[in-house]
C-alpha cells in the first residue's frame, strides 16, 4: 500500500456500498423509461447519466475498499455519516412526500420548510416562519410565474385555491 493515500474514514465504505446502490436503481429506473429501443429514446440520457453514475459509484467503492481502514466500518457510519440529525431530516423529507398528495405544494413545502429550519437553526419562531414565507414565496415566483410549472394543489386543498 502506498504511505501518500489516506486511510479510509469511518462509514466511507458503507457509504460508498450505499452510493452503488442507488446508482443501479438510478439506471434500473431509466431504462424502465424505454429501454434500448432507440437513440433518440426519452429515457437515453437519464441512462447515460445513470450509467455514469454506475462507474463512477464503482470506482469510489473499489477505491474505498482498498485503503487501510476501521474494521467495524458500519458503526463508524452511523457515528460519522449517519447522525440523529440526518435521520430527523430524512423523517421530515418523507413526511414532505407523504403530505403532498394531500396538502399540494405550497402547504407541504411550507411545513417541510419550516420545520427544517426550525430544527436545524433553532431561532425565535417568528423569525424561521418569516424565512419560510419568503423562501416560499420565492419558490413559487420562480416555478409558477416565471417557468409556469403546474405546482400540484393536493386532493384535501383542491377547491381553495
Amino acid at each position: 500500500m502506498s504511505t501518500d493515500q489516506p486511510n479510509r474514514k469511518p462509514g466511507e465504505l458503507v457509504f460508498a456500498l450505499i452510493l452503488l446502490v442507488f446508482s443501479v436503481a438510478a439506471f434500473w429506473q431509466a431504462y424502465e423509461i424505454s429501454g434500448f429501443s432507440g437513440k433518440t429514446e426519452p429515457g437515453v440520457f437519464p441512462m447515460v447519466a445513470a450509467a455514469i453514475m454506475v462507474v463512477s459509484s464503482l470506482v469510489i467503492l473499489v477505491s474505498a475498499a482498498r485503503r487501510a481502514g476501521p474494521a467495524a466500518d458500519a458503526d463508524g457510519f452511523l457515528d460519522t455519516v449517519m447522525t440523529p440529525r440526518h435521520f430527523v431530516l430524512i423523517g421530515l423529507v418523507f413526511g414532505y412526500v407523504l403530505l403532498m398528495p394531500s396538502l399540494g405544494f405550497v402547504a407541504s413545502s411550507a411545513l417541510f420548510l419550516f420545520g427544517a429550519f426550525q430544527f436545524l437553526w433553532r431561532r425565535n419562531p417568528l423569525l424561521t416562519l418569516a424565512l419560510t414565507v419568503f423562501s416560499l414565496a420565492i419558490i413559487y415566483v420562480v416555478f409558477r410565474e416565471v417557468f409556469q410549472v403546474v405546482l400540484p394543489q393536493g386532493t384535501l386543498v383542491k377547491g381553495l385555491f
